[in-house]
């Protein structure tokens, strides 16, 4: 499976991390997931059969000791730069989908910024336009 990613499952895989990251998988981080892969142009080909085998890979990678930076390997391999300000945007999404951004979020935000080489600038209008979205009464 590894070798065999899409972009669509680096995308995945990019919101099943950041939704994991606290060791918690919340229905709202879940229920985000979804939305965007049924609603977003990027997944009108895309088999939601998928989805659970790209969690999967990541929980697979997650045990291991150095399974983040083989994740972000897989990512960088299989994943168009041209998507990267996208699958970071996924992240954010996912991570403010229940409210709150926990520390460990936090830090993997901070890292698929660095291992994606995003600018700061760009980054931050993408933090913000989700916190937007995700703000409640």
């Amino acid at each position: 499976m590894a070798q065999s990613l899409t972009p669509q499952d680096c995308l995945v895989a990019v919101m099943i991390a950041i939704s994991a990251s606290d060791e918690t998988v919340r229905t709202a981080e879940l229920l985000t997931i979804e939305r965007i892969v049924n609603h977003l142009p990027v997944f009108a080909d895309f088999d939601q059969d998928r989805i659970r085998a790209v969690a999967e890979v990541v929980f697979d990678l997650f045990s291991e000791e150095d399974g983040l930076d083989a994740l972000f390997g897989l990512i960088r391999d299989n994943l168009p730069e041209k998507l990267y300000e996208t699958a970071y945007a996924m992240a954010c999404d996912v991570a403010a989908a229940d409210g709150h951004i926990e520390e460990q979020e936090l830090r993997l935000l901070e890292e698929i910024r660095y291992e994606l080489n995003l600018d700061r600038l760009h980054a931050a209008a993408i933090e913000r336009a989700a916190r937007a979205r995700h703000l409640t009464l």
